[in-house]
């Protein structure tokens, strides 16, 4: 672990870079990316700016830290997938895992995930570099799991494994992110996972689950 000028921060200089991270993602849990300031941050951690700017350049170069940090974790993903069965009563079980595991993934990163939209969304590649690293840990698991019952004959021949698994991930991404707006059309969570999993399977499988 470097500071910016390049030396190797000791143990309590880690401690320190590690409270300045803590303190800015609690931050962007309660206030816009943009109204973070070096200053605040610092104050928080009970440190100063010149401390802040000796781990990171900017504000920025802290949420990309963090990201960083948890598309490490979003590797995760990939484990409700490994091994898993797409038949029968085991494909509705895979399938309702499958996106209780991503929409917690989601709740639990919130603040992060939502700079990290932010910035994907403007051009940023670092961002989006970020973004793609978390879809594909589930992306490239699902279009192998069609792509296996494609060449078993379960799954039509004419199905684009990728296409399918993409557009899939794509939804995931959008539901996972507008978990709060289900409420305001009167759908509670309980409700939104079951339904999401259904079409999870459909997408998978072209079946309704066997349940």
């Amino acid at each position: 672990m470097r500071t910016v000028d390049g030396r190797v921060a000791g143990r309590r200089g880690q401690a320190t870079r590690q409270k300045l991270l803590d303190c800015l993602s609690e931050m962007l849990s309660s206030s816009p990316y943009r109204d973070v300031k070096v200053i605040d941050v610092a104050r928080k951690a009970g440190t100063s700016p010149a401390t802040f700017y000796q781990y990171f350049p900017d504000v920025e170069g802290a949420v990309l830290e963090i990201a960083e940090q948890m598309a490490t974790e979003g590797g995760q993903l990939t484990a409700l997938l490994e091994g898993r069965s797409w038949v029968g009563k085991a494909g509705w079980t895979t399938a309702q895992e499958l996106v209780d595991g991503f929409l917690e993934f989601w709740r639990k990163n919130d603040a992060i995930l939502r700079v990290v939209d932010l910035g994907a969304a403007e051009g940023d590649k670092r961002f989006y570099k970020i973004r793609m690293k978390i879809l594909n840990s589930v992306n490239n698991s699902l279009t192998d799991s069609i792509r296996e019952l494609q060449s078993k004959g379960k799954v039509d021949k004419d199905v684009n494994p990728a296409a399918v698994a993409g557009s899939l991930v794509a939804m995931l991404a959008a539901v996972a992110s507008h978990q709060k707006g289900f409420q305001t059309w009167g759908v509670k969570q309980a409700e939104l996972k079951p339904n999401l999993a259904l079409l999870v399977h459909l997408g998978v499988t072209g079946k309704k689950p066997a349940k």
